[in-house]
């Protein structure tokens, strides 16, 4: 007998059970799945990513597999994604405003939106969106940087008051010091803008004055966070979030907010699916541009005890005063003149007077403080910072495809409720046609 003769090859070797496992041939088992989609959608890059993989899975992934990895589970999620803001939009207008099935409605809702930064060049040669990211910086300027939009669902607990608990504006927004380094963080050698807002390395700034504030005022405390990321334009933006809430219970809570700065895009999405919220400018902005206009040609001695009264009567949502007095200091330096810069007085002035004019209603902080409701919006800034630390970089170029589907898997892993959780076991029985079993709690 031959002992050197082995069977002819038959197709490959294969393991009998890797359909009912939910793996295909060439294909990773779920558990292996989930981690990779982890490592490429938590680390910087799907390079490091794939390191991290090595070091501590002790696991050898190629980066370009990581890659093709997270862009399939994204993709899949973005579908579910839209299938299920398709659904939302069936329903019937009183359905859309109620509280599904099975849902508890939270006490207190919060939504908030913004805008974050990131680069897409489509080497395919495939259309890039034409909406260009208004960037502050001037080394984020270029034909590849586009914006991404990210939301913020917040669940808060708060208690409702008899009258404002903290009628008085607290010594951080008052304190010379702090509000001169807020002002470098907030980049206020320039005009006053959102971007100059949005672009501070330090966007909790407002929430972390408050915390210190003494115990006369608490700031609401946040429960539990849920994001949601995408590269869609604004007007498609509004639906996703507005379909993310409504699964949350949010329309049925007994108290709603929707806070954000003064970007006509947050509004627009307020006005056509949250106006049963109350509307809130974040406290932070307005800050900014009253410090900015109480400056405004005026040596700091002079201006600062302006800046004072100023902030004092904003605080206590008495912003007609500022108006007025805005519209006063606009007479004496009269109307901006085209050649006029950003930094001119009668620029900052005018665009100071105009962005309160605009946020009057948004800007009634007494109520809110005695109604238990947020005043500033630094979560939904530190939102759109942990989404940047993954997509934004001078170096980092994604396909239109490619950045919605890092976006959803990023909001998807920064959310607290876990909602890959229920994807893995659904997609483990679309693999396999078997029910799935739900881990045990």
């Amino acid at each position: 007998m031959n002992r050197t003769v082995t069977a002819a090859n038959v197709g490959g070797l294969f393991f009998p059970q890797s359909k009912s496992l939910g793996i295909d041939r060439g294909e990773y088992s779920p558990a292996m799945l989930d981690k990779i989609v982890y490592a490429g959608t938590m680390s910087r890059s799907f390079e490091h990513g794939s390191k991290d993989l090595a070091k501590l899975a002790e696991v050898e992934v190629p980066t370009k597999q990581v890659e093709r990895v997270c862009q399939r589970i994204g993709d899949e999620r973005v579908e579910e994604r839209d299938e299920a803001v398709a659904a939302y939009q069936k329903l019937t207008l009183a359905e859309r405003k109620g509280v599904p099935e099975g849902v508890t409605a939270p006490d207190l809702a919060v939504v908030g939106c913004d805008g974050g930064r990131l680069q897409v060049l489509e080497r395919t040669g495939a259309t890039v969106e034409a909406e260009e990211a208004n960037v502050a910086e001037e080394e984020h300027r270029g034909q590849h940087w586009r914006e991404d939009k990210i939301g913020l669902l917040q669940t808060m607990k708060s208690t409702v008051s008899a009258s404002d608990p903290c009628p008085e504006i607290p010594d951080c927004f008052v304190d010379p010091t702090r509000i001169l380094k807020l002002a470098r963080e907030l980049k206020k050698q320039a005009a006053p803008s959102e971007e100059a807002v949005k672009e501070t390395s330090e966007p909790e700034a407002g929430a972390e004055a408050l915390a210190e504030t003494p115990i006369v005022y608490e700031p609401p405390e946040v429960i539990e966070k849920r994001f949601i990321g995408s590269r869609v334009r604004w007007p498609e933006f509004g639906p996703i979030l507005a379909t993310q809430a409504w699964q949350w219970g949010f329309f049925g809570a007994s108290r709603k907010a929707f806070i954000g700065d003064g970007s006509e895009n947050n509004w627009t999405i307020w006005r056509n699916h949250f106006s049963s919220f109350v509307p809130i400018l974040d406290f932070i902005h307005g800050l900014s541009y009253v410090f900015a206009a109480a400056m405004a040609g005026r040596k700091f001695a002079d201006g600062w005890p302006i800046y004072e009264q100023w902030i004092g009567c904003v605080w206590q949502g008495k912003v007609d005063k500022v108006i007025a007095a805005l519209a006063q200091r606009q007479l004496e330096l009269g109307t901006p003149h085209e050649e006029d810069g950003d930094t001119n007085p009668r620029q900052v002035v005018a665009q100071a007077l105009t962005y309160l004019q605009n946020h009057q209603s948004q800007m009634k902080y007494a109520e809110y403080r005695q109604q238990g409701l947020p005043i500033t919006s630094s979560y939904v800034e530190s939102a759109v910072k942990q989404f940047n630390q993954r997509v934004k970089g001078t170096e980092k170029f994604w396909s239109e495809q490619g950045a919605e589907a890092i976006l959803q898997l990023r909001a998807d892993h920064l959310s607290e409720n876990d909602p890959l959780a229920d994807f893995w076991q659904t997609w483990q029985a679309k693999q396999t046609g078997q029910r799935p079993y739900r881990k045990a709690a």
